[in-house]
């Protein structure tokens, strides 16, 4: 039990109203009567030191990624980091480096192919070198990360540009995070990361910027099975591009990317011939400068769209993007993946929600009112995190969507302490408000942490009839399952399992459906 959960089990043990006394009592008496042996304290410890021990570990093997990564493109290169690990040791751990690389693409099965390592894999990788090696694993791989230390250099101004470029990436992520299951923010952010590092580090380019995502191509598909429609850009393009479409059979060099799954930098867009130019008020003597196209992919490193700069607005000579521009132009677009599958993880568990709150309406008329939560960070020091309303649902089963955002902070809602109790402790609360009874229920992600919960009002009523209370049970057991199998197919390591039919249209989860799956597999285990 961690701190929350202790303390939400001792509230539940002694109720509500019992006397302050009382409460000392029992107190008394746990203390006295609570006895740990030495063999209990020593597995305690060595728990708690092996915890502290992971946590320093992935803090150091993350500032060793950073180091290496001085553009922040969010990867390395696989053969790279293995070439300057040979030479560990004098190359004396040459066979130890060989079973750790073939361990890894087993199970990163797409870096055989990409050759390309996140932050993730970056540690995976070195803890398993550590795991061939002789000896304490800590010490090789403190010994490991003082050799690949050792082998890079930086001058300050490559860690100033370096630190700042992170930032800008964090924020993206951020944008995510307190977005709502909404793009917008994500979009802004991205577009302001790369105006930014144009004017910072670019020689103060003037970038066009836009993104375009595949989709499956119904308009006309004699065309191409597939096309990119173009989504986002930046504000002085959004009359040109923005809902434009880019058909295989049109000219550009969008869908070579696409295909190769690597940048495609175009120096002079006016000596190449195979451009595509949306701006058709441009002049043909104007349309001079830089497109660099960089395919953005998923955790499995499969390509979904596109993030393309230009720098056609740039009336300047000197216009051509330059590699560490590039570089970190590709840390934007892992970024914004990142971003762009967050939002649509909380897209998936928002539409699942729905389906499962329509699945309980009618089998469960004694609720009141449900309001669904998501958890986000804070946006100060003084609350970690925030619950957003997005869902409330009353008797009659409709249902309000939140698109504008309704933030409960901790300190600001006293009567509604039970839904942070929840959170903190991950485990269901059940309460009474102002003579309305509550059960706040939470969605937990992978690592049993709370993403979200249920605010569940029976009204007056302690309990539920035993029939809806059992249905309630269910559809929370499912709404779990569904919810945890959206997060794994999102997991670099994992490959999306299917079990239904109608899971497979257009190659897209459909999170409704996932519930509905779940309860079919739960009535054939009781048939």
């Amino acid at each position: 039990l961690n701190l929350p959960q202790f303390v939400q089990l001792m509230e539940t043990f002694v109720g509500e109203d019992i006397s302050l006394p009382t409460v000392k009592r029992l107190i008394a008496f746990i203390k006295e009567e609570y006895k740990q042996t030495e063999e209990e304290k020593m597995k305690q410890l060595e728990k708690v030191h092996h915890m502290s021990r992971l946590a320093q570990r992935k803090l150091l093997l993350e500032a060793l990624f950073e180091k290496w990564d001085n553009n922040a493109s969010g990867f390395l290169d696989l053969e790279e980091v293995d070439a300057v690990l040979s030479t560990f040791k004098e190359g004396m751990e040459k066979e130890a480096l060989r079973k750790a690389k073939k361990h890894l693409c087993s199970r990163y099965p797409q870096l055989s192919r990409v050759g390309k390592l996140s932050p993730k894999a970056f540690q995976t990788f070195l803890e398993l070198v550590a795991s061939e090696f002789a000896g304490d694993e800590d010490e090789a791989i403190d010994n490991l990360v003082e050799f690949l230390t050792a082998s890079v250099e930086q001058t300050h101004m490559n860690c100033l540009q370096s630190s700042t470029r992170r930032k800008w990436l964090h924020d993206i992520q951020q944008a995510a995070e307190t977005s709502g299951a909404s793009m917008e923010p994500v979009y802004k952010a991205v577009f302001k990361a790369l105006s930014q590092d144009a004017e910072a580090h670019g020689d103060h380019k003037k970038i066009s910027a836009y993104i375009a995502l595949l989709e499956e191509n119904q308009l006309s598909p004699e065309r191409g099975q597939i096309l990119l429609h173009y989504v986002a850009c930046t504000t002085d393009d959004a009359p040109y591009v923005l809902n434009q479409i880019l058909y295989r059979d049109m000219k550009g060099v969008s869908f070579a990317a696409v295909e190769e799954g690597k940048p495609i930098h175009v120096p002079r867009v006016q000596l190449h011939g195979n451009i595509h130019f949306w701006n058709y008020d441009r002049p043909v003597e104007e349309r001079r400068g830089s497109l660099l196209v960089l395919p953005l992919h998923d955790a499995r490193w499969r390509v979904f769209g596109i993030l393309g700069l230009d720098t056609l607005r740039d009336q300047c000579e000197k216009t051509i993007f330059l590699t560490h521009e590039i570089s970190f132009y590709q840390g934007v677009s892992q970024a914004f993946s990142k971003a762009y599958h967050h939002v649509s993880r909380l897209e998936n568990v928002l539409q699942m929600t729905v389906t499962a709150l329509d699945w309980l309406h009618p089998r469960a008329p004694s609720i009141h009112t449900i309001i669904t939560y998501l958890v986000e960070p804070g946006k100060d020091k003084t609350c970690d995190y925030a619950l957003r309303k997005v869902i409330t649902t009353d008797n009659t089963g409709q249902k309000e969507i939140h698109s504008s955002p309704v933030l409960l902070l901790r300190k600001e809602n006293l009567l509604r302490v039970y839904l942070f109790k929840c959170i903190g402790s991950s485990e269901v609360i059940r309460t009474s408000v102002c003579g309305e009874y509550h059960i706040a229920v939470p969605l937990r992600d992978l690592s049993g942490q709370a993403l979200g919960m249920f605010d569940i009002s029976i009204g007056q009523h302690q309990k539920l009839p035993p029939h809806e209370h059992k249905d309630l049970q269910k559809m929370l057991k499912m709404a779990q399952a569904a919810c945890s199998e959206i997060l794994k197919t999102c997991l670099e390591e994992t490959e999306p399992t299917y079990v239904l039919e109608a899971e497979h249209v257009a190659n897209l989860r459909h999170a409704g459906i996932l519930f509905h799956r779940f309860m079919l597999q739960d009535l054939r285990q009781c048939v």
